[in-house]
């Protein structure tokens, strides 16, 4: 779903502006921001193809854009196309920072947890649309979602995912996630970035035909060097 241009230019002028002072504003992390699937080993090679896609857990453009990446994931194979999703919280969905918070406190538990809760969150998407959590507290949200995670990374992981929202370290991810995402231009999702180079038509879903027009010719070039 895309933003006005207005929106973005207000992130834009606030990118620095964070409650937690000097080194929270920096842009710069000890590591690369971002959940690679597959995993970090198996995931990602270096001389693939890079996709990195920015994704809003409670987007209806981002769940349906999903299905068709991850059929032309799994046809290349990471061996030639790689992806990292990085998460982009749109500040018109209610619940889009807790959910994307809820991913970075997963990955940091397990990271082959990290994208069947992405699933999971599409799957139960509609549950956690302003319409229906208007009238609910942040902090039921909350225990909600992380009823929703311990069932995917396992009940005995309940208490660190609970304690996970509590801990500083996940919000600044998530907030550096976003603040990634506004330095390279995103001001919806899904939008997709190709070995470095921003796809038109951001806010709007890629179906398989269409990632098949844009990688084939590039595994080609590949080939041919």
């Amino acid at each position: 779903m895309a933003a006005a241009p207005l929106l973005f230019i207000f992130l834009v002028l606030n990118l620095n502006l964070n409650p937690f002072g000097s080194q929270a504003q920096s842009l710069v992390q000890p590591k690369f921001d971002g959940f690679v699937y597959g995993g970090k080993t198996s995931g990602f090679n270096p001389d693939a193809i890079l996709i990195e896609a920015f994704f809003d857990p409670v987007c209806p453009d981002t769940r349906d854009t999903w299905p068709p990446l991850k059929q032309a994931l799994d046809f290349y194979g990471s061996r030639r196309v790689s992806l990292i999703v990085h998460t982009f919280p749109l500040p018109y969905h209610d619940n889009s920072f807790v959910t994307s918070r809820a991913l970075h406190v997963v990955n940091g538990l397990n990271t082959s947890a990290t994208y069947p809760l992405l699933e999971l969150f599409f799957n139960e998407q509609e549950k956690f649309y302003n319409q229906y959590t208007g009238n609910t507290t942040k902090s039921d949200i909350v225990n909600s979602i992380i009823d929703l995670v311990a069932g995917t990374v396992g009940s005995k992981y309940y208490s660190a995912v609970k304690s996970g929202f509590s801990d500083q370290l996940t919000d600044l991810k998530t907030r550096f996630a976003f603040k990634y995402g506004c330095s390279r231009g995103v001001y919806g999702t899904p939008t997709f970035i190709l070995n470095g180079i921003v796809l038109p038509d951001a806010g709007s879903p890629v179906d398989y035909a269409g990632w098949r027009k844009l990688i084939d010719p590039l595994v080609g070039s590949k080939k041919a060097q």
